[in-house]
């Protein structure tokens, strides 16, 4: 048995195909003639593009800096879902009367909504790492209505894109409103409190120390200044008492006061000593010490006599009465005023021990106050800011998508895509055709050459002996190739259409066949 395994030279392909021609010209006539039917038949869909550029900001970023920070193919990312949504599709239904179409046969809302929806793609173009420009692309069997609805899409999405930059600018300064408000009314409060605590604390605080211990010093100076008008005045009426006992030596008791007939000081004259040598002297001091002993020395003689002895008028010169008067009232004002100065020492000294903690009370008011100032002068400068870029938006002096290039109505669909039409037809026609012929090939193994018999068997060929044809059989293979030849120029015929119909549209290929035919 001859081997089944071979190569495949040329010259054996040219052999194969001779002898399975018709194996390889009937698949690939039907497969053409599959093609043009379907490219005359299949539906043709037109797509229409519109690119829309994003132009940068026109006001340079360093005078006016847009609050719109979304990155740009988000936003158009954002806008496409808006444009798509069923409310939005709807209107462009009823706009174009998409729901209408005489060749649509009658379907839900909902189901024209989700067509509509899958003809409409958007293309994002990126210049390094920014969206420098997309496009907006419809595909429908009517090549007007094509146009029409890409260009709408698109003004669709300028529009959009203009409201929420709005939108988004405005919300924004509103927000920072609404922020700065909440801000000044705390900012308004920290400042009544710092306005009350200030007022509570008057004389306590950081900044009044060195007034405080200025006014301190000076009401010590004072204090010490009337306790030596006080001790003058003290060893004065000293004097003068003394005066007036010197000019009545005989009187013994007087309003109760015990004198000596022996020219002693009576009881009134050593307490008015004693008072004025404690102003000078301290309690341990001989003197006073002797002068305390005679006032209880008279004191138990006062005791022991009955009735406390009788009244005897003293007669003082009125001069020295007045002067004693004096001195007395003199006295009294100055004890009052030591005492006043004395009050008034100890309140600034507290005063003063408060300052410390009043300044760490005033520093926690302060410090809350400065942050909640730099909070409100910070959502200040971004509200101005905000309002600004907003007048930007509005006047159209931002970041903005202009038509570059307008849709225009497709002169080519885009489906079905000829292109591939053409391929997948020759590809199919030739590749059953091939397999086809290397089967039967492969399926019916024999000696094709004189050298393959020598290979298989070993011995030389002596002689080869042609084949010996009848005159019938000889007019068959005439017909045979006839055929073949007719058979080929249809096929070759048929994919001359096909490749027109793929250059040139399978309108101008219908068109064509009819004038030919007419």
């Amino acid at each position: 048995m001859a081997d089944t395994s071979f190569k495949i030279t040329p010259e054996l392909a040219i052999d194969i195909i001779r002898r399975r021609r018709w194996f390889l010209l009937v698949p690939l006539c039907a497969a053409l003639i599959v093609g043009i039917y379907l490219a005359i038949t299949l539906p043709r869909v037109y797509e229409a593009k519109t690119l829309i550029l994003i132009e940068s900001q026109r006001v340079p970023q360093n005078y006016v800096q847009s609050i719109v920070t979304e990155d740009t193919a988000q936003r158009i990312n954002t806008i496409s879902q808006q444009i798509m949504s069923r409310t939005n599709l709807e209107k462009v239904i009823h706009e174009f009367g998409l729901n209408s179409n005489a060749e649509q046969k009658p379907a839900y809302l909902e189901d024209i909504v989700g067509n509509l929806r899958e003809r409409i793609s958007v293309e994002v173009f990126k210049g390094g790492r920014e969206a420098n420009a997309f496009t907006v692309s419809f595909k429908d069997k009517d090549p007007q209505r094509v146009m029409r609805i890409a260009n709408r899409l698109a003004a669709y999405f300028i529009d959009e894109n203009l409201k929420n930059r709005e939108s988004q600018a405005i919300g924004t300064s509103a927000f920072l409103e609404a922020e700065l408000e909440t801000m000044r009314v705390r900012l308004e409060q920290h400042e009544e409190s710092l306005k009350n605590y200030r007022k509570a604390n008057m004389g306590e605080l950081p900044g009044q120390l060195e007034t405080n211990l200025r006014i301190l010093e000076r009401l010590q100076q004072d204090l010490v200044s009337r306790q030596q008008v006080l001790r003058d005045a003290k060893i004065r009426l000293s004097d003068l008492n003394s005066q007036a006992t010197s000019r009545e030596p005989t009187v013994v008791v007087l309003n109760g006061d015990r004198r000596r007939d022996d020219g002693a000081p009576s009881l009134e004259q050593l307490r008015s000593q004693l008072e004025s040598m404690q102003a000078r002297y301290t309690e341990k001091h001989p003197d006073i010490q002797a002068i305390k002993k005679q006032i209880a020395e008279l004191d138990a003689r006062s005791d022991e006599s009955p009735n406390g002895g009788a009244k005897v008028p003293i007669r003082i010169p009125l001069e020295l009465r007045l002067r004693i008067a004096d001195a007395q009232r003199e006295i009294q004002v100055t004890e009052s005023e030591v005492d006043n100065l004395r009050a008034q020492i100890a309140e600034y000294q507290k005063k003063v021990e408060n300052i410390p903690k009043r300044e760490q009370e005033l520093l926690g008011l302060n410090r809350d106050y400065e942050n909640i100032k730099t909070t409100y002068e910070s959502l200040l400068n971004r509200k101005l800011e905000a309002d600004i870029a907003v007048n930007m938006e509005r006047k159209q002096k931002g970041e903005q998508f202009r038509i570059l290039d307008q849709a225009r109505v497709p002169e080519r669909p885009t489906e079905p895509d000829m292109r591939k039409l053409f391929l997948l037809s020759v590809a199919i026609g030739l590749g059953i055709g091939a397999g086809l012929a290397l089967l039967l090939e492969f399926a019916r193994p024999v000696f094709r050459k004189p050298d393959e018999v020598e290979e298989q068997c070993g011995l030389p060929v002596l002689a080869s002996i042609p084949r010996l044809l009848l005159p019938k059989q000889m007019l068959l293979i005439k017909i045979n190739n006839q055929l073949s030849i007719a058979f080929s120029v249809i096929v070759f015929g048929l994919l001359g259409v096909l490749a027109l119909m793929t250059v040139k549209g399978s309108e101008f290929a219908v068109d064509l066949l009819k004038g030919l035919m007419g």
